[in-house]
């Protein structure tokens, strides 16, 4: 008797007599390729399901939580999952030596050059030990931290930062000089002695690396000094001769220049304008000069050229946009010796009697320093006035 159920060919050719074994198959309920589909749907479904409950833009990228202080009145802006590219170092201060308020901003920045996403820490202001407070209406918080902006009633950091010049016995339609003290908050000695031996009609501009910025600055802007931001930009010699980190290029676009520029304006606050650092092929550049102008004078700055290079477009740029501008006439310390020092101060007393006003440019170098220091307590004895960059930037020149 044959049992039911599947049969094999063996089975049914076996010989008479001998016991016919029925062999029964097992039969899989779906096909193998079915149920793979099956369960990579399943997979799919579940992703699908986790991404949007939980709502990470960066996919898992790595970023950095940190604290930045929060100007009243004013919301953080929320950092762009896809950063403009472009190389981007900190060399600056360690924020944990500052103090630092509430609120906090998540920043991954992609380096440009190589593609690779690295962590930034931003530090944003801090209150000095001592000195003249920032007035957080004329801030707004960029991915990098607070940078200056015009306020809402129209107040402009220029304005609001300006030192005032002082009425005098003497001629007030004299003839004004205005002096720049550039290089300062890389060198704390060299620092420290423009502070305590220069007075405060003198413009300090100071250089965004240096470990202990908003307290020199707060401290400058007490003792009367008006402050400039020097934002280092390309020689003709980089990356042999290089500025520093973030450094303004001629090869990047205006976008990638303008938010370097934006985290430069970030390391500290108070300052009335930006000049150049070096930056010999990059001002000759009207396409890559313009884009910075203009954000600086849509932030409500000035904008003073160091005089260092003849190729400079700035003057033109400036003009052509009503941009309050300022130009060095004398590089001061050219040569840096007391007897040259001498004569181009010399130099520079006699641009101003000609011409109403001038502007000088000087590095904080210890001869520079004390040579300046002995020159302007007689000034006003021989008939004129030292003002801070501000009054003859926001003026025209007379002829």
């Amino acid at each position: 008797m044959i049992r039911e159920g599947s049969v094999s060919t063996d089975d049914l050719n076996a010989p008479l007599g001998q016991d016919k074994t029925v062999k029964q198959r097992f039969a899989l309920p779906i096909a193998l390729p079915q149920a793979a589909a099956g369960v990579l749907g399943l997979f799919v479904c579940v992703f699908v399901l986790w991404a949007l409950i939980a709502d990470n833009p960066l996919g898992g990228e790595p970023t950095a939580i940190v604290m930045t202080d929060q100007p009243q009145g004013v919301a953080a802006n929320k950092p762009p999952a896809t950063p403009p590219a472009g190389p981007a170092r900190y060399d600056g201060p360690d924020p944990a030596a500052s103090k630092v308020a509430s609120g906090t901003q998540t920043v991954t920045i992609i380096d440009g050059s190589s593609g690779k996403r690295q962590e930034v820490i931003v530090p944003g202001p801090v209150e000095g030990k001592k000195g003249a407070p920032v007035d957080t209406k004329l801030l707004e918080i960029s991915r990098h931290g607070p940078i200056p902006k015009i306020a809402p009633d129209g107040a402009r950091p220029s304005e609001a930062y300006a030192r005032k010049v002082p009425a005098t016995a003497g001629n007030p339609d004299g003839p004004r000089i205005a002096l720049i003290i550039g290089g300062l908050g890389v060198g704390a000695s060299s620092t420290s002695e423009a502070l305590s031996k220069i007075p405060g009609p003198v413009t300090f501009a100071f250089v965004p690396y240096g470990s202990d910025l908003e307290n020199s600055v707060s401290r400058a802007r007490a003792d009367g000094h008006e402050i400039l931001l020097q934002v280092p930009m390309e020689p003709f010699d980089y990356p042999d001769n290089d500025p520093g980190p973030q450094t303004l290029l001629s090869s990047l676009s205006g976008e990638q220049n303008v938010d370097r520029l934006q985290w430069l304006m970030s390391r500290f606050h108070g300052y009335v304008g930006v000049m150049n650092h070096m930056g010999a092929r990059f001002t000759a550049s009207e396409q890559s000069l313009a884009p910075i102008l203009r954000e600086t004078a849509k932030r409500g700055l000035i904008y003073a050229d160091d005089g260092s290079s003849a190729r400079s477009l700035a003057s033109q740029i400036a003009g052509a946009n009503k941009i309050p501008f300022a130009k060095a006439d004398v590089i001061v310390d050219a040569v840096p010796t007391s007897s040259e020092i001498d004569k181009a101060l010399v130099r520079l007393e006699t641009i101003a009697r000609e011409r109403g006003n001038a502007t000088g440019y000087a590095s904080a170098l210890p001869v520079t320093i004390e040579r300046v220091a002995r020159w302007a307590k007689a000034l006003q004895a021989r008939g004129i006035m030292l003002v801070p960059i501000s009054a003859i930037a926001n003026k025209p020149k007379s002829t």
